[in-house]
């Protein structure tokens, strides 16, 4: 079985904890990401995502200038490069993630997404099943109308 160091990305922009939000929104446009890893003296510290910044920082009208820190996500996930790609994918369910920072010797060396997964035919059917859990428990209030 495939492991997860064979699907990951290696070459991962990261931020520290101190960055300002600001600079986070641009790295995050100018790479087409939606997720960064906060990385502090070479260790995972958290990441940040566009969620992050919309919802703890934009909609709480906190300035463009507060740090990484201030509004990053609290609860840090990750998996390791040896983790099979259904595990990786059951915990990334698990915890409601759709990217999940693979960390070997405590240092962060890739990230994993749902995507990463989808387009690896083997992989397809786990990444799927995935991401409709994530889906479905991360929108518990869609009116089911809207749900089709």
């Amino acid at each position: 079985m495939d492991k997860v160091r064979h699907i990951m990305s290696k070459n991962v922009v990261s931020v520290g904890p101190n960055d300002n939000i600001y600079e986070v929104a641009c790295l995050m446009r100018d790479h087409n990401v939606g997720m960064l890893p906060v990385v502090e003296n070479n260790q995972l510290y958290g990441v940040i995502t566009d969620r992050d910044i919309v919802l703890r920082g934009v909609a709480e009208k906190k300035p463009n200038s507060s740090t990484v820190k201030d509004i990053m996500s609290s609860r840090l996930v990750h998996g390791h490069p040896e983790m099979s790609i259904d595990e990786a994918a059951r915990v990334m369910s698990e915890a409601q993630v759709r990217r999940l920072p693979v960390v070997e010797n405590n240092q962060l060396i890739g990230v994993v997404s749902i995507g990463d997964m989808a387009v690896r035919e083997p992989y397809a059917d786990a990444a799927s099943t995935a991401m409709q859990e994530i889906s479905e428990t991360h929108n518990p209030h869609v009116s089911s109308d809207l749900q089709h």
